[in-house]
């Protein structure tokens, strides 16, 4: 467990959620609370009390909206940050960010960011099993190969463990693999199949269209947001007995490697942290 006062973040999460509530509605795009998001809605009607993120999914069509406007649509400090937007961004999914805030998950990634939320394209997959086997292969693959890409390859040092990262990023640039990973993703068009999926959680976060649904009011921290239309289904097979609260050793938190609420990312120096 992280050992720092988790409430403001939360709190100013929260505001970025708001925000993208609104945004939202105005341009006619559906989204979803998601994951633990959706989880803390049900079991304790806002955050999970050790939780420090928030998740949100889209439909593939409304996210692509969003990436392509995301400069008029959302006001500032807000900005999203996606491979589509920032050549220098090392994942498959986007970030709405607050760029007054500063928030560096991990040390050997060196992406400068602020306070934000996750924004999960939802994609859909191959109905018939073989196809579906396959198509995670290709995208597991995939992903493994953007992590080299993006990895400092002497993070462990300049022995045996530089060597696959280095011969990657003499295959590969950024922009190469994420394009590639993209077209893997939506392979199988979000409206042309009953199933689908948010690729962060692999095979296992297949789901039927039904499932998710429209989006439906649901309450978090007093403020009601979109979620899915039959969260029972979502939240059992995603998680089991949902409303049992772990133990202690359970409750995932992050441990940022640097956090800072009042400062903009901008600002921040690496070196002078080090």
């Amino acid at each position: 467990m992280a050992s720092y006062d988790i409430r403001p973040l939360q709190l100013k999460i929260l505001e970025t959620l708001k925000t993208v509530d609104e945004v939202c509605r105005k341009h006619g795009l559906r989204y979803y609370i998601t994951a633990g998001t959706m989880l803390g809605a049900v079991r304790h009607g806002g955050f999970i009390p050790w939780d420090d993120d928030l998740d949100i999914a889209m439909p593939r069509p409304d996210y692509d909206l969003l990436v392509q406007n995301c400069r008029e649509w959302l006001p500032e400090p807000l900005e999203l940050v996606s491979a589509e937007t920032d050549p220098d961004y090392p994942f498959p999914f986007a970030k709405i960010q607050n760029s007054s805030t500063t928030l560096i998950e991990r040390k050997h990634i060196r992406y400068l960011g602020g306070v934000y939320i996750d924004v999960f394209p939802l994609d859909g997959v191959p109905e018939g099993a073989l196809a579906r086997m396959w198509h995670f292969a290709r995208y597991e693959y995939l992903k493994r190969i953007v992590y080299f890409v993006y990895r400092d390859p002497f993070k462990h040092g300049r022995g045996p463990s530089s060597w696959i990262p280095r011969m990657v990023q003499k295959l590969y640039t950024k922009e190469s693999i994420q394009r590639k990973l993209r077209k893997a993703m939506t392979s199988t068009p979000y409206d042309a199949t009953d199933m689908v999926v948010d690729h962060d959680d692999g095979s296992r976060g297949v789901l039927h269209r039904d499932i998710i649904g429209e989006p439906t009011p649901v309450n978090f921290e007093g403020v009601m947001v979109s979620g899915y239309a039959k969260p029972h289904e979502y939240l059992s097979g995603k998680y089991g007995d949902y409303m049992t609260i772990p133990d202690v050793e359970h409750q995932r938190q992050h441990n940022f490697y640097h956090m800072d609420l009042e400062h903009p990312y901008r600002e921040f120096d690496f070196e002078s942290k080090e």
